[in-house]
C-alpha cells in the first residue's frame, strides 16, 4: 500500500510514476475522502471538548435541574460523536479499499515502457545451439513417465500425474534447491498451504486478484498461490529490532491458482498448471539495504541453473511489466528448445514498503519506529525447471541427468 501522506504531498510525481505502469491515479477522489475524513475528526474533537466543558460544569453545578440539563447535553454529544464514528469508519474504510487497489510505484531505475516487449535482456549465459527440438511433453509421454489424462480424469485439465522416475526427479529437484539456499543462509520453513484473506490483503494478492485464486467455499481462506503469502506474513504486526534484518527464508510449497484468462495458452506440457511446486525465497531487509538485496535474491535464484547447466536470460521488467506490489523486477527465464525461446522461471522482486504496510512489519531503531522492505523471488518453479532440464538434457534417446543430482537419484539417464 502506498502511504497516503507521500500521495497528498507529491500528487503530481506519485500520478507520473504511476502512469508510467499504465495506472491511471484518481486524486480527486483520495483528496476529497481525505478532506471528509480531516473534517470528521474535527468535528468529532470539537464535540469532545464540548463535553469536557459540560463534565466540568456538571461537577460545579448545584442546581438539580441544571444538572439534569447538562446530562441531557452530554447524552446528546454522545449521539453525535457515535453518527460520527459510524461515519468515519465508512469514510476511512472508502478510502482504504480505493488504496489497496493501487499499484506501487515503480523504482527509478527501471525502464520505462509498456509492457513485455519493452522489456530490457541484461544477460544472457550458455550456448542454446540444442540438437532436441521434440517437446518435453511428448518425450515424457513416451517414456510413460507422465499422465495428463489421469490429471484431468483426477481432477480437470492443467493437472498433471508424474510417474517413475520423472517424479524421482522432481523430487531431486526440490532437494536440491532446499540444499542450495540453506548453504546460503535461508532458513527453510515449513509452512500452510491455506491462508485466510488478511494473509492475501497483506502481501497484495487480495482485493486486485482474487479471481486467479482457489478459494474454499463459505469461508475467508485459500490456497496459497505461492509461499511468499505465508512466509511473508510470519511477521504480520511485529516490531523487530536491527539486529534481526536482514531475515531470509525459503519454504518448498505447492502452489495453486486457477490461471483466470490465460485459457488457451500453454496448452501443452507442463508449463502452466493450476497445481505446481515452487521453491520460494523471501527477505525483510532494512530499507537501506533493499536494493542490494533484489541483486542478492536474484543472483541466489541463478545459481540454480548455473548448477544445473541449463541455458537462460536475465530480464529486467520495464514499468508496464510490473507485478501489481513490485517496485523493481528481475525476471529469470529459461531456455525451452522446443519452443526456440526463453520462458520465465522465476521473478525476483523489491516491493520495498508496499507489502510491509500492509502487514505492519516495522524495525526499531534509535528509539523509531519504520516499516521494513520486503522482496521475494523463485528459487526455483520446479515443474518448469523440470520441463526444460529434459528438453535440454534429451539427446534423441534417453535424457541425461545432470551430475549435479546424481547424489540423490540411483540413475544418472532415463532412456527410451
Amino acid at each position: 500500500m502506498l502511504d497516503l501522506k507521500n500521495i497528498l504531498d507529491n500528487r503530481n510525481e506519485v500520478a507520473k510514476l504511476l502512469l508510467s505502469r499504465g495506472y491511471k491515479l484518481d486524486i480527486d477522489f483520495i483528496e476529497n475522502k481525505s478532506q471528509e475524513r480531516k473534517d470528521l475528526i474535527q468535528k468529532k474533537e470539537k464535540l469532545a471538548c464540548d463535553k469536557n466543558v459540560i463534565s466540568d460544569s456538571f461537577r460545579k453545578a448545584k442546581d438539580g435541574t441544571y444538572k439534569e440539563q447538562l446530562m441531557a447535553d452530554s447524552k446528546k454529544i454522545d449521539e453525535q460523536v457515535q453518527a460520527l464514528k459510524s461515519s468515519l469508519e465508512l469514510i476511512e474504510a472508502s478510502l482504504n479499499n480505493h488504496l489497496l487497489e493501487i499499484p506501487n510505484l515503480p523504482h527509478h531505475s527501471c525502464p520505462v515502457g509498456h509492457n513485455d516487449k519493452d522489456n530490457m535482456i541484461i544477460e544472457k549465459t550458455l550456448d542454446t545451439n540444442v540438437n532436441n527440438t521434440r517437446e518435453h511433453g511428448d518425450i515424457l509421454e513416451s517414456l510413460n513417465l507422465i499422465s495428463f489424462e489421469d490429471g484431468v480424469k483426477i481432477t480437470q485439465s492443467r493437472f498433471v500425474v508424474l510417474k517413475g522416475k520423472l517424479a524421482s526427479l522432481h523430487r531431486a529437484l526440490i532437494s536440491f534447491m532446499l540444499a542450495k539456499h540453506t548453504q546460503n543462509s535461508y532458513v527453510e520453513h515449513n509452512v500452510p498451504y491455506i491462508c485466510n484473506s488478511q494473509s492475501l490483503i497483506g502481501t497484495g494478492q487480495l482485493p486486485k486478484f482474487e479471481e486467479d485464486l482457489f478459494k474454499l467455499s463459505d469461508s475467508n481462506l485459500y490456497l496459497i498461490p505461492t509461499a511468499e503469502v505465508p512466509l511473508t506474513n510470519i511477521y504480520r504486526d511485529k516490531i523487530l529490532s536491527i539486529s534481526e534484518l536482514p531475515i531470509l527464508m525459503t519454504a518448498h510449497t505447492p502452489c495453486f491458482r486457477s490461471e483466470a484468462g490465460s485459457y488457451g495458452l500453454d496448452t501443452k506440457g507442463i508449463i502452466r498448471q493450476h497445481q505446481f511446486e515452487k521453491i520460494e525465497l523471501v527477505q525483510i531487509v532494512h530499507p537501506n539495504n533493499s536494493e542490494q538485496a533484489l541483486e542478492n535474491i536474484t543472483a541466489q535464484a541463478r545459481l540454480v541453473l548455473d548448477d544445473l547447466e541449463l541455458p537462460y536470460q536475465l530480464v529486467e521488467l520495464c514499468t508496464g511489466d510490473l507485478g501489481f506490489s513490485s517496485q523493481k523486477t528481475y525476471d529469470i527465464e529459461v531456455w525451452f528448445p522446443s519452443q526456440n525461446k526463453y520462458r520465465e522461471i522465476s521473478s525476483c522482486s523489491n516491493f520495498g514498503d508496499f507489502q510491509a504496510r500492509r502487514l505492519n512489519i516495522k524495525y526499531k531503531q534509535d528509539k523509531k519506529k519504520n516499516f521494513v522492505h520486503t522482496l521475494n523471488g523463485s528459487g526455483l518453479a520446479v515443474g518448469r525447471t523440470l520441463a526444460s532440464l529434459v528438453e535440454n538434457y534429451f539427446d534423441g534417446n534417453k535424457i541425461n541427468i545432470p551430475s549435479v543430482l546424481h547424489k540423490y537419484l540411483d540413475f544418472k539417464t532415463i532412456e527410451l
